[in-house]
């Protein structure tokens, strides 16, 4: 591994891609963001001002791959100044947005085909990399990461070999069953911010999980409260490959990028810690150890 190159920050690029799902016939964005040698300017991600080098040419060399799979109802924007971190660290980082489990259309919260299909697009979505003209030869080959927030927990785990099995609610007969989701064998390892793990809850759900995770959960997490975590320390092969601890006095959203001032309201709970919670202080210790635990198990 040539330390130096992930190390030295640089410039990210950034650029939006779209990915199709024929047996759905359904297409959904992903957002790059890589190294450049290109110098960033002020630009948006969303509703987050954020700079980076749009459409920027990659710079040469070999680099990790890192897919990031965001919250249900949730959208890939709110990882930004994350990816943007990994990506002057010398990281491509692809950022999907799960089809009809989004801020835009969130028809599939709570249902058999999320639990199915969300595994299957962060399939694709490592497919594209390593076929796309202008990235495969960029992708160190073999292999890739995935950081998954609350629902993106659920799929990181699904597609690293976990079998879940669904909620009777979940289902239209009103019976649970068990979700089908091929393993991806290039995972090499996870990052599980605030994991929502239930649907794992069977006996021997993980016991195919056998790679390095690093997992984060909030001391003061309505959603996905400890024993979610629990779950999944009690339910992999291998408890002892994975880099667990609560994050004090932090809430479910506090993983999310610090919003820009205009959308920090009481009316939108993505923007609310608990008091005395410094978000973005909390974002620059978050930054460091990811880089870094990402770079141990290289």
């Amino acid at each position: 591994m040539n330390t130096e190159a992930y190390m030295n920050e640089g410039y990210a690029g950034c650029c939006e891609v779209q990915i199709t799902d024929n047996s759905l016939r359904v297409t959904y964005p992903m957002i790059v963001m890589y190294p450049t040698d290109v110098p960033e300017q002020a630009d948006r991600l969303g509703q987050y001002p954020l700079e980076v080098a749009r459409d920027a040419a990659p710079r040469e060399g070999k680099f990790r791959l890192v897919l990031m799979s965001h919250g249900t109802g949730g959208s890939p924007f709110v990882y930004g100044s994350l990816a943007r971190h990994l990506a002057r660290s010398g990281f491509i980082v692809g950022l999907p947005e799960h089809p009809h489990n989004n801020r835009n259309d969130n028809s599939w919260e709570g249902t058999v085909p999320n639990l199915t299909y969300r595994p299957r697009h962060l399939r694709m979505a490592a497919d594209w990399f390593f076929e796309d003209e202008r990235f495969k030869g960029l992708i160190r080959p073999g292999s890739f990461s995935v950081i998954g927030h609350s629902m993106g927990g659920y799929t990181a785990l699904a597609a690293a070999g976990g079998i879940p099995t669904s909620f009777p609610n979940e289902s239209p007969n009103g019976k649970q069953q068990q979700i089908n989701v091929p393993l991806d064998s290039r995972i090499q390892s996870l990052i599980l911010l605030a994991p929502a793990s239930v649907w794992f809850r069977n006996e021997g759900a993980l016991s195919g999980v056998r790679l390095p995770i690093l997992m984060l959960d909030a001391e003061r997490d309505p959603y996905t409260p400890p024993f979610h975590a629990q779950i999944i320390l009690n339910g992999v092969a291998e408890p002892r490959m994975i880099h667990y601890r609560t994050v004090e006095n932090a809430g479910h959203f506090s993983f999310l990028s610090p919003f820009p001032a205009a959308m920090i309201s009481p009316a939108f709970p993505p923007s609310q810690d608990p008091p005395g919670f410094d978000r973005v202080q909390f974002h620059e210790a978050l930054k460091t150890e990811v880089v870094q635990f990402l770079l141990t198990y290289d």
